[in-house]
């Protein structure tokens, strides 16, 4: 994948989200990263166009975003589907999953990240 420039400001503001994750988004981490799951290999908090992703996957062009409680209301929800409608017209796919199922079934969500994969690859 070519490598785009990024604004120093939003390079500076992914370094600050990487440095204060969540607790779900730590407790994903530490799941995908190295040797992560099935081989795929993850980065945290990229830039890409006008937004900043929790864990992108650039081989599988995946984007895993970890939600909390604010994106179940109606301005969330409507601020997140612009978001994924610009990310998947740019070619990326993008795999929601709630704060409460990496709590509850974090081998479930992990499932779920290579169901995605799988599922594209069939295509």
């Amino acid at each position: 994948m070519p490598h785009r420039p990024v604004a120093p400001v939003k390079r500076g503001l992914a370094k600050a989200m990487r440095r204060n994750m969540t607790v779900s988004e730590l407790t994903l981490w530490r799941h995908l990263r190295k040797p992560g799951i099935e081989g795929l290999r993850f980065r945290r908090q990229v830039p890409i166009g006008p937004y900043i992703v929790d864990f992108f996957c650039p081989q599988h062009r995946l984007i895993v975003e970890v939600d909390g409680d604010s994106h179940g209301y109606h301005a969330s929800m409507a601020r997140d589907a612009v978001r994924d409608e610009w990310l998947a017209e740019h070619g990326y796919r993008v795999v929601r999953i709630w704060n409460g199922d990496v709590a509850d079934d974090i081998d479930g969500v992990c499932r779920a990240i290579v169901d995605a994969v799988d599922g594209a690859n069939q295509r």
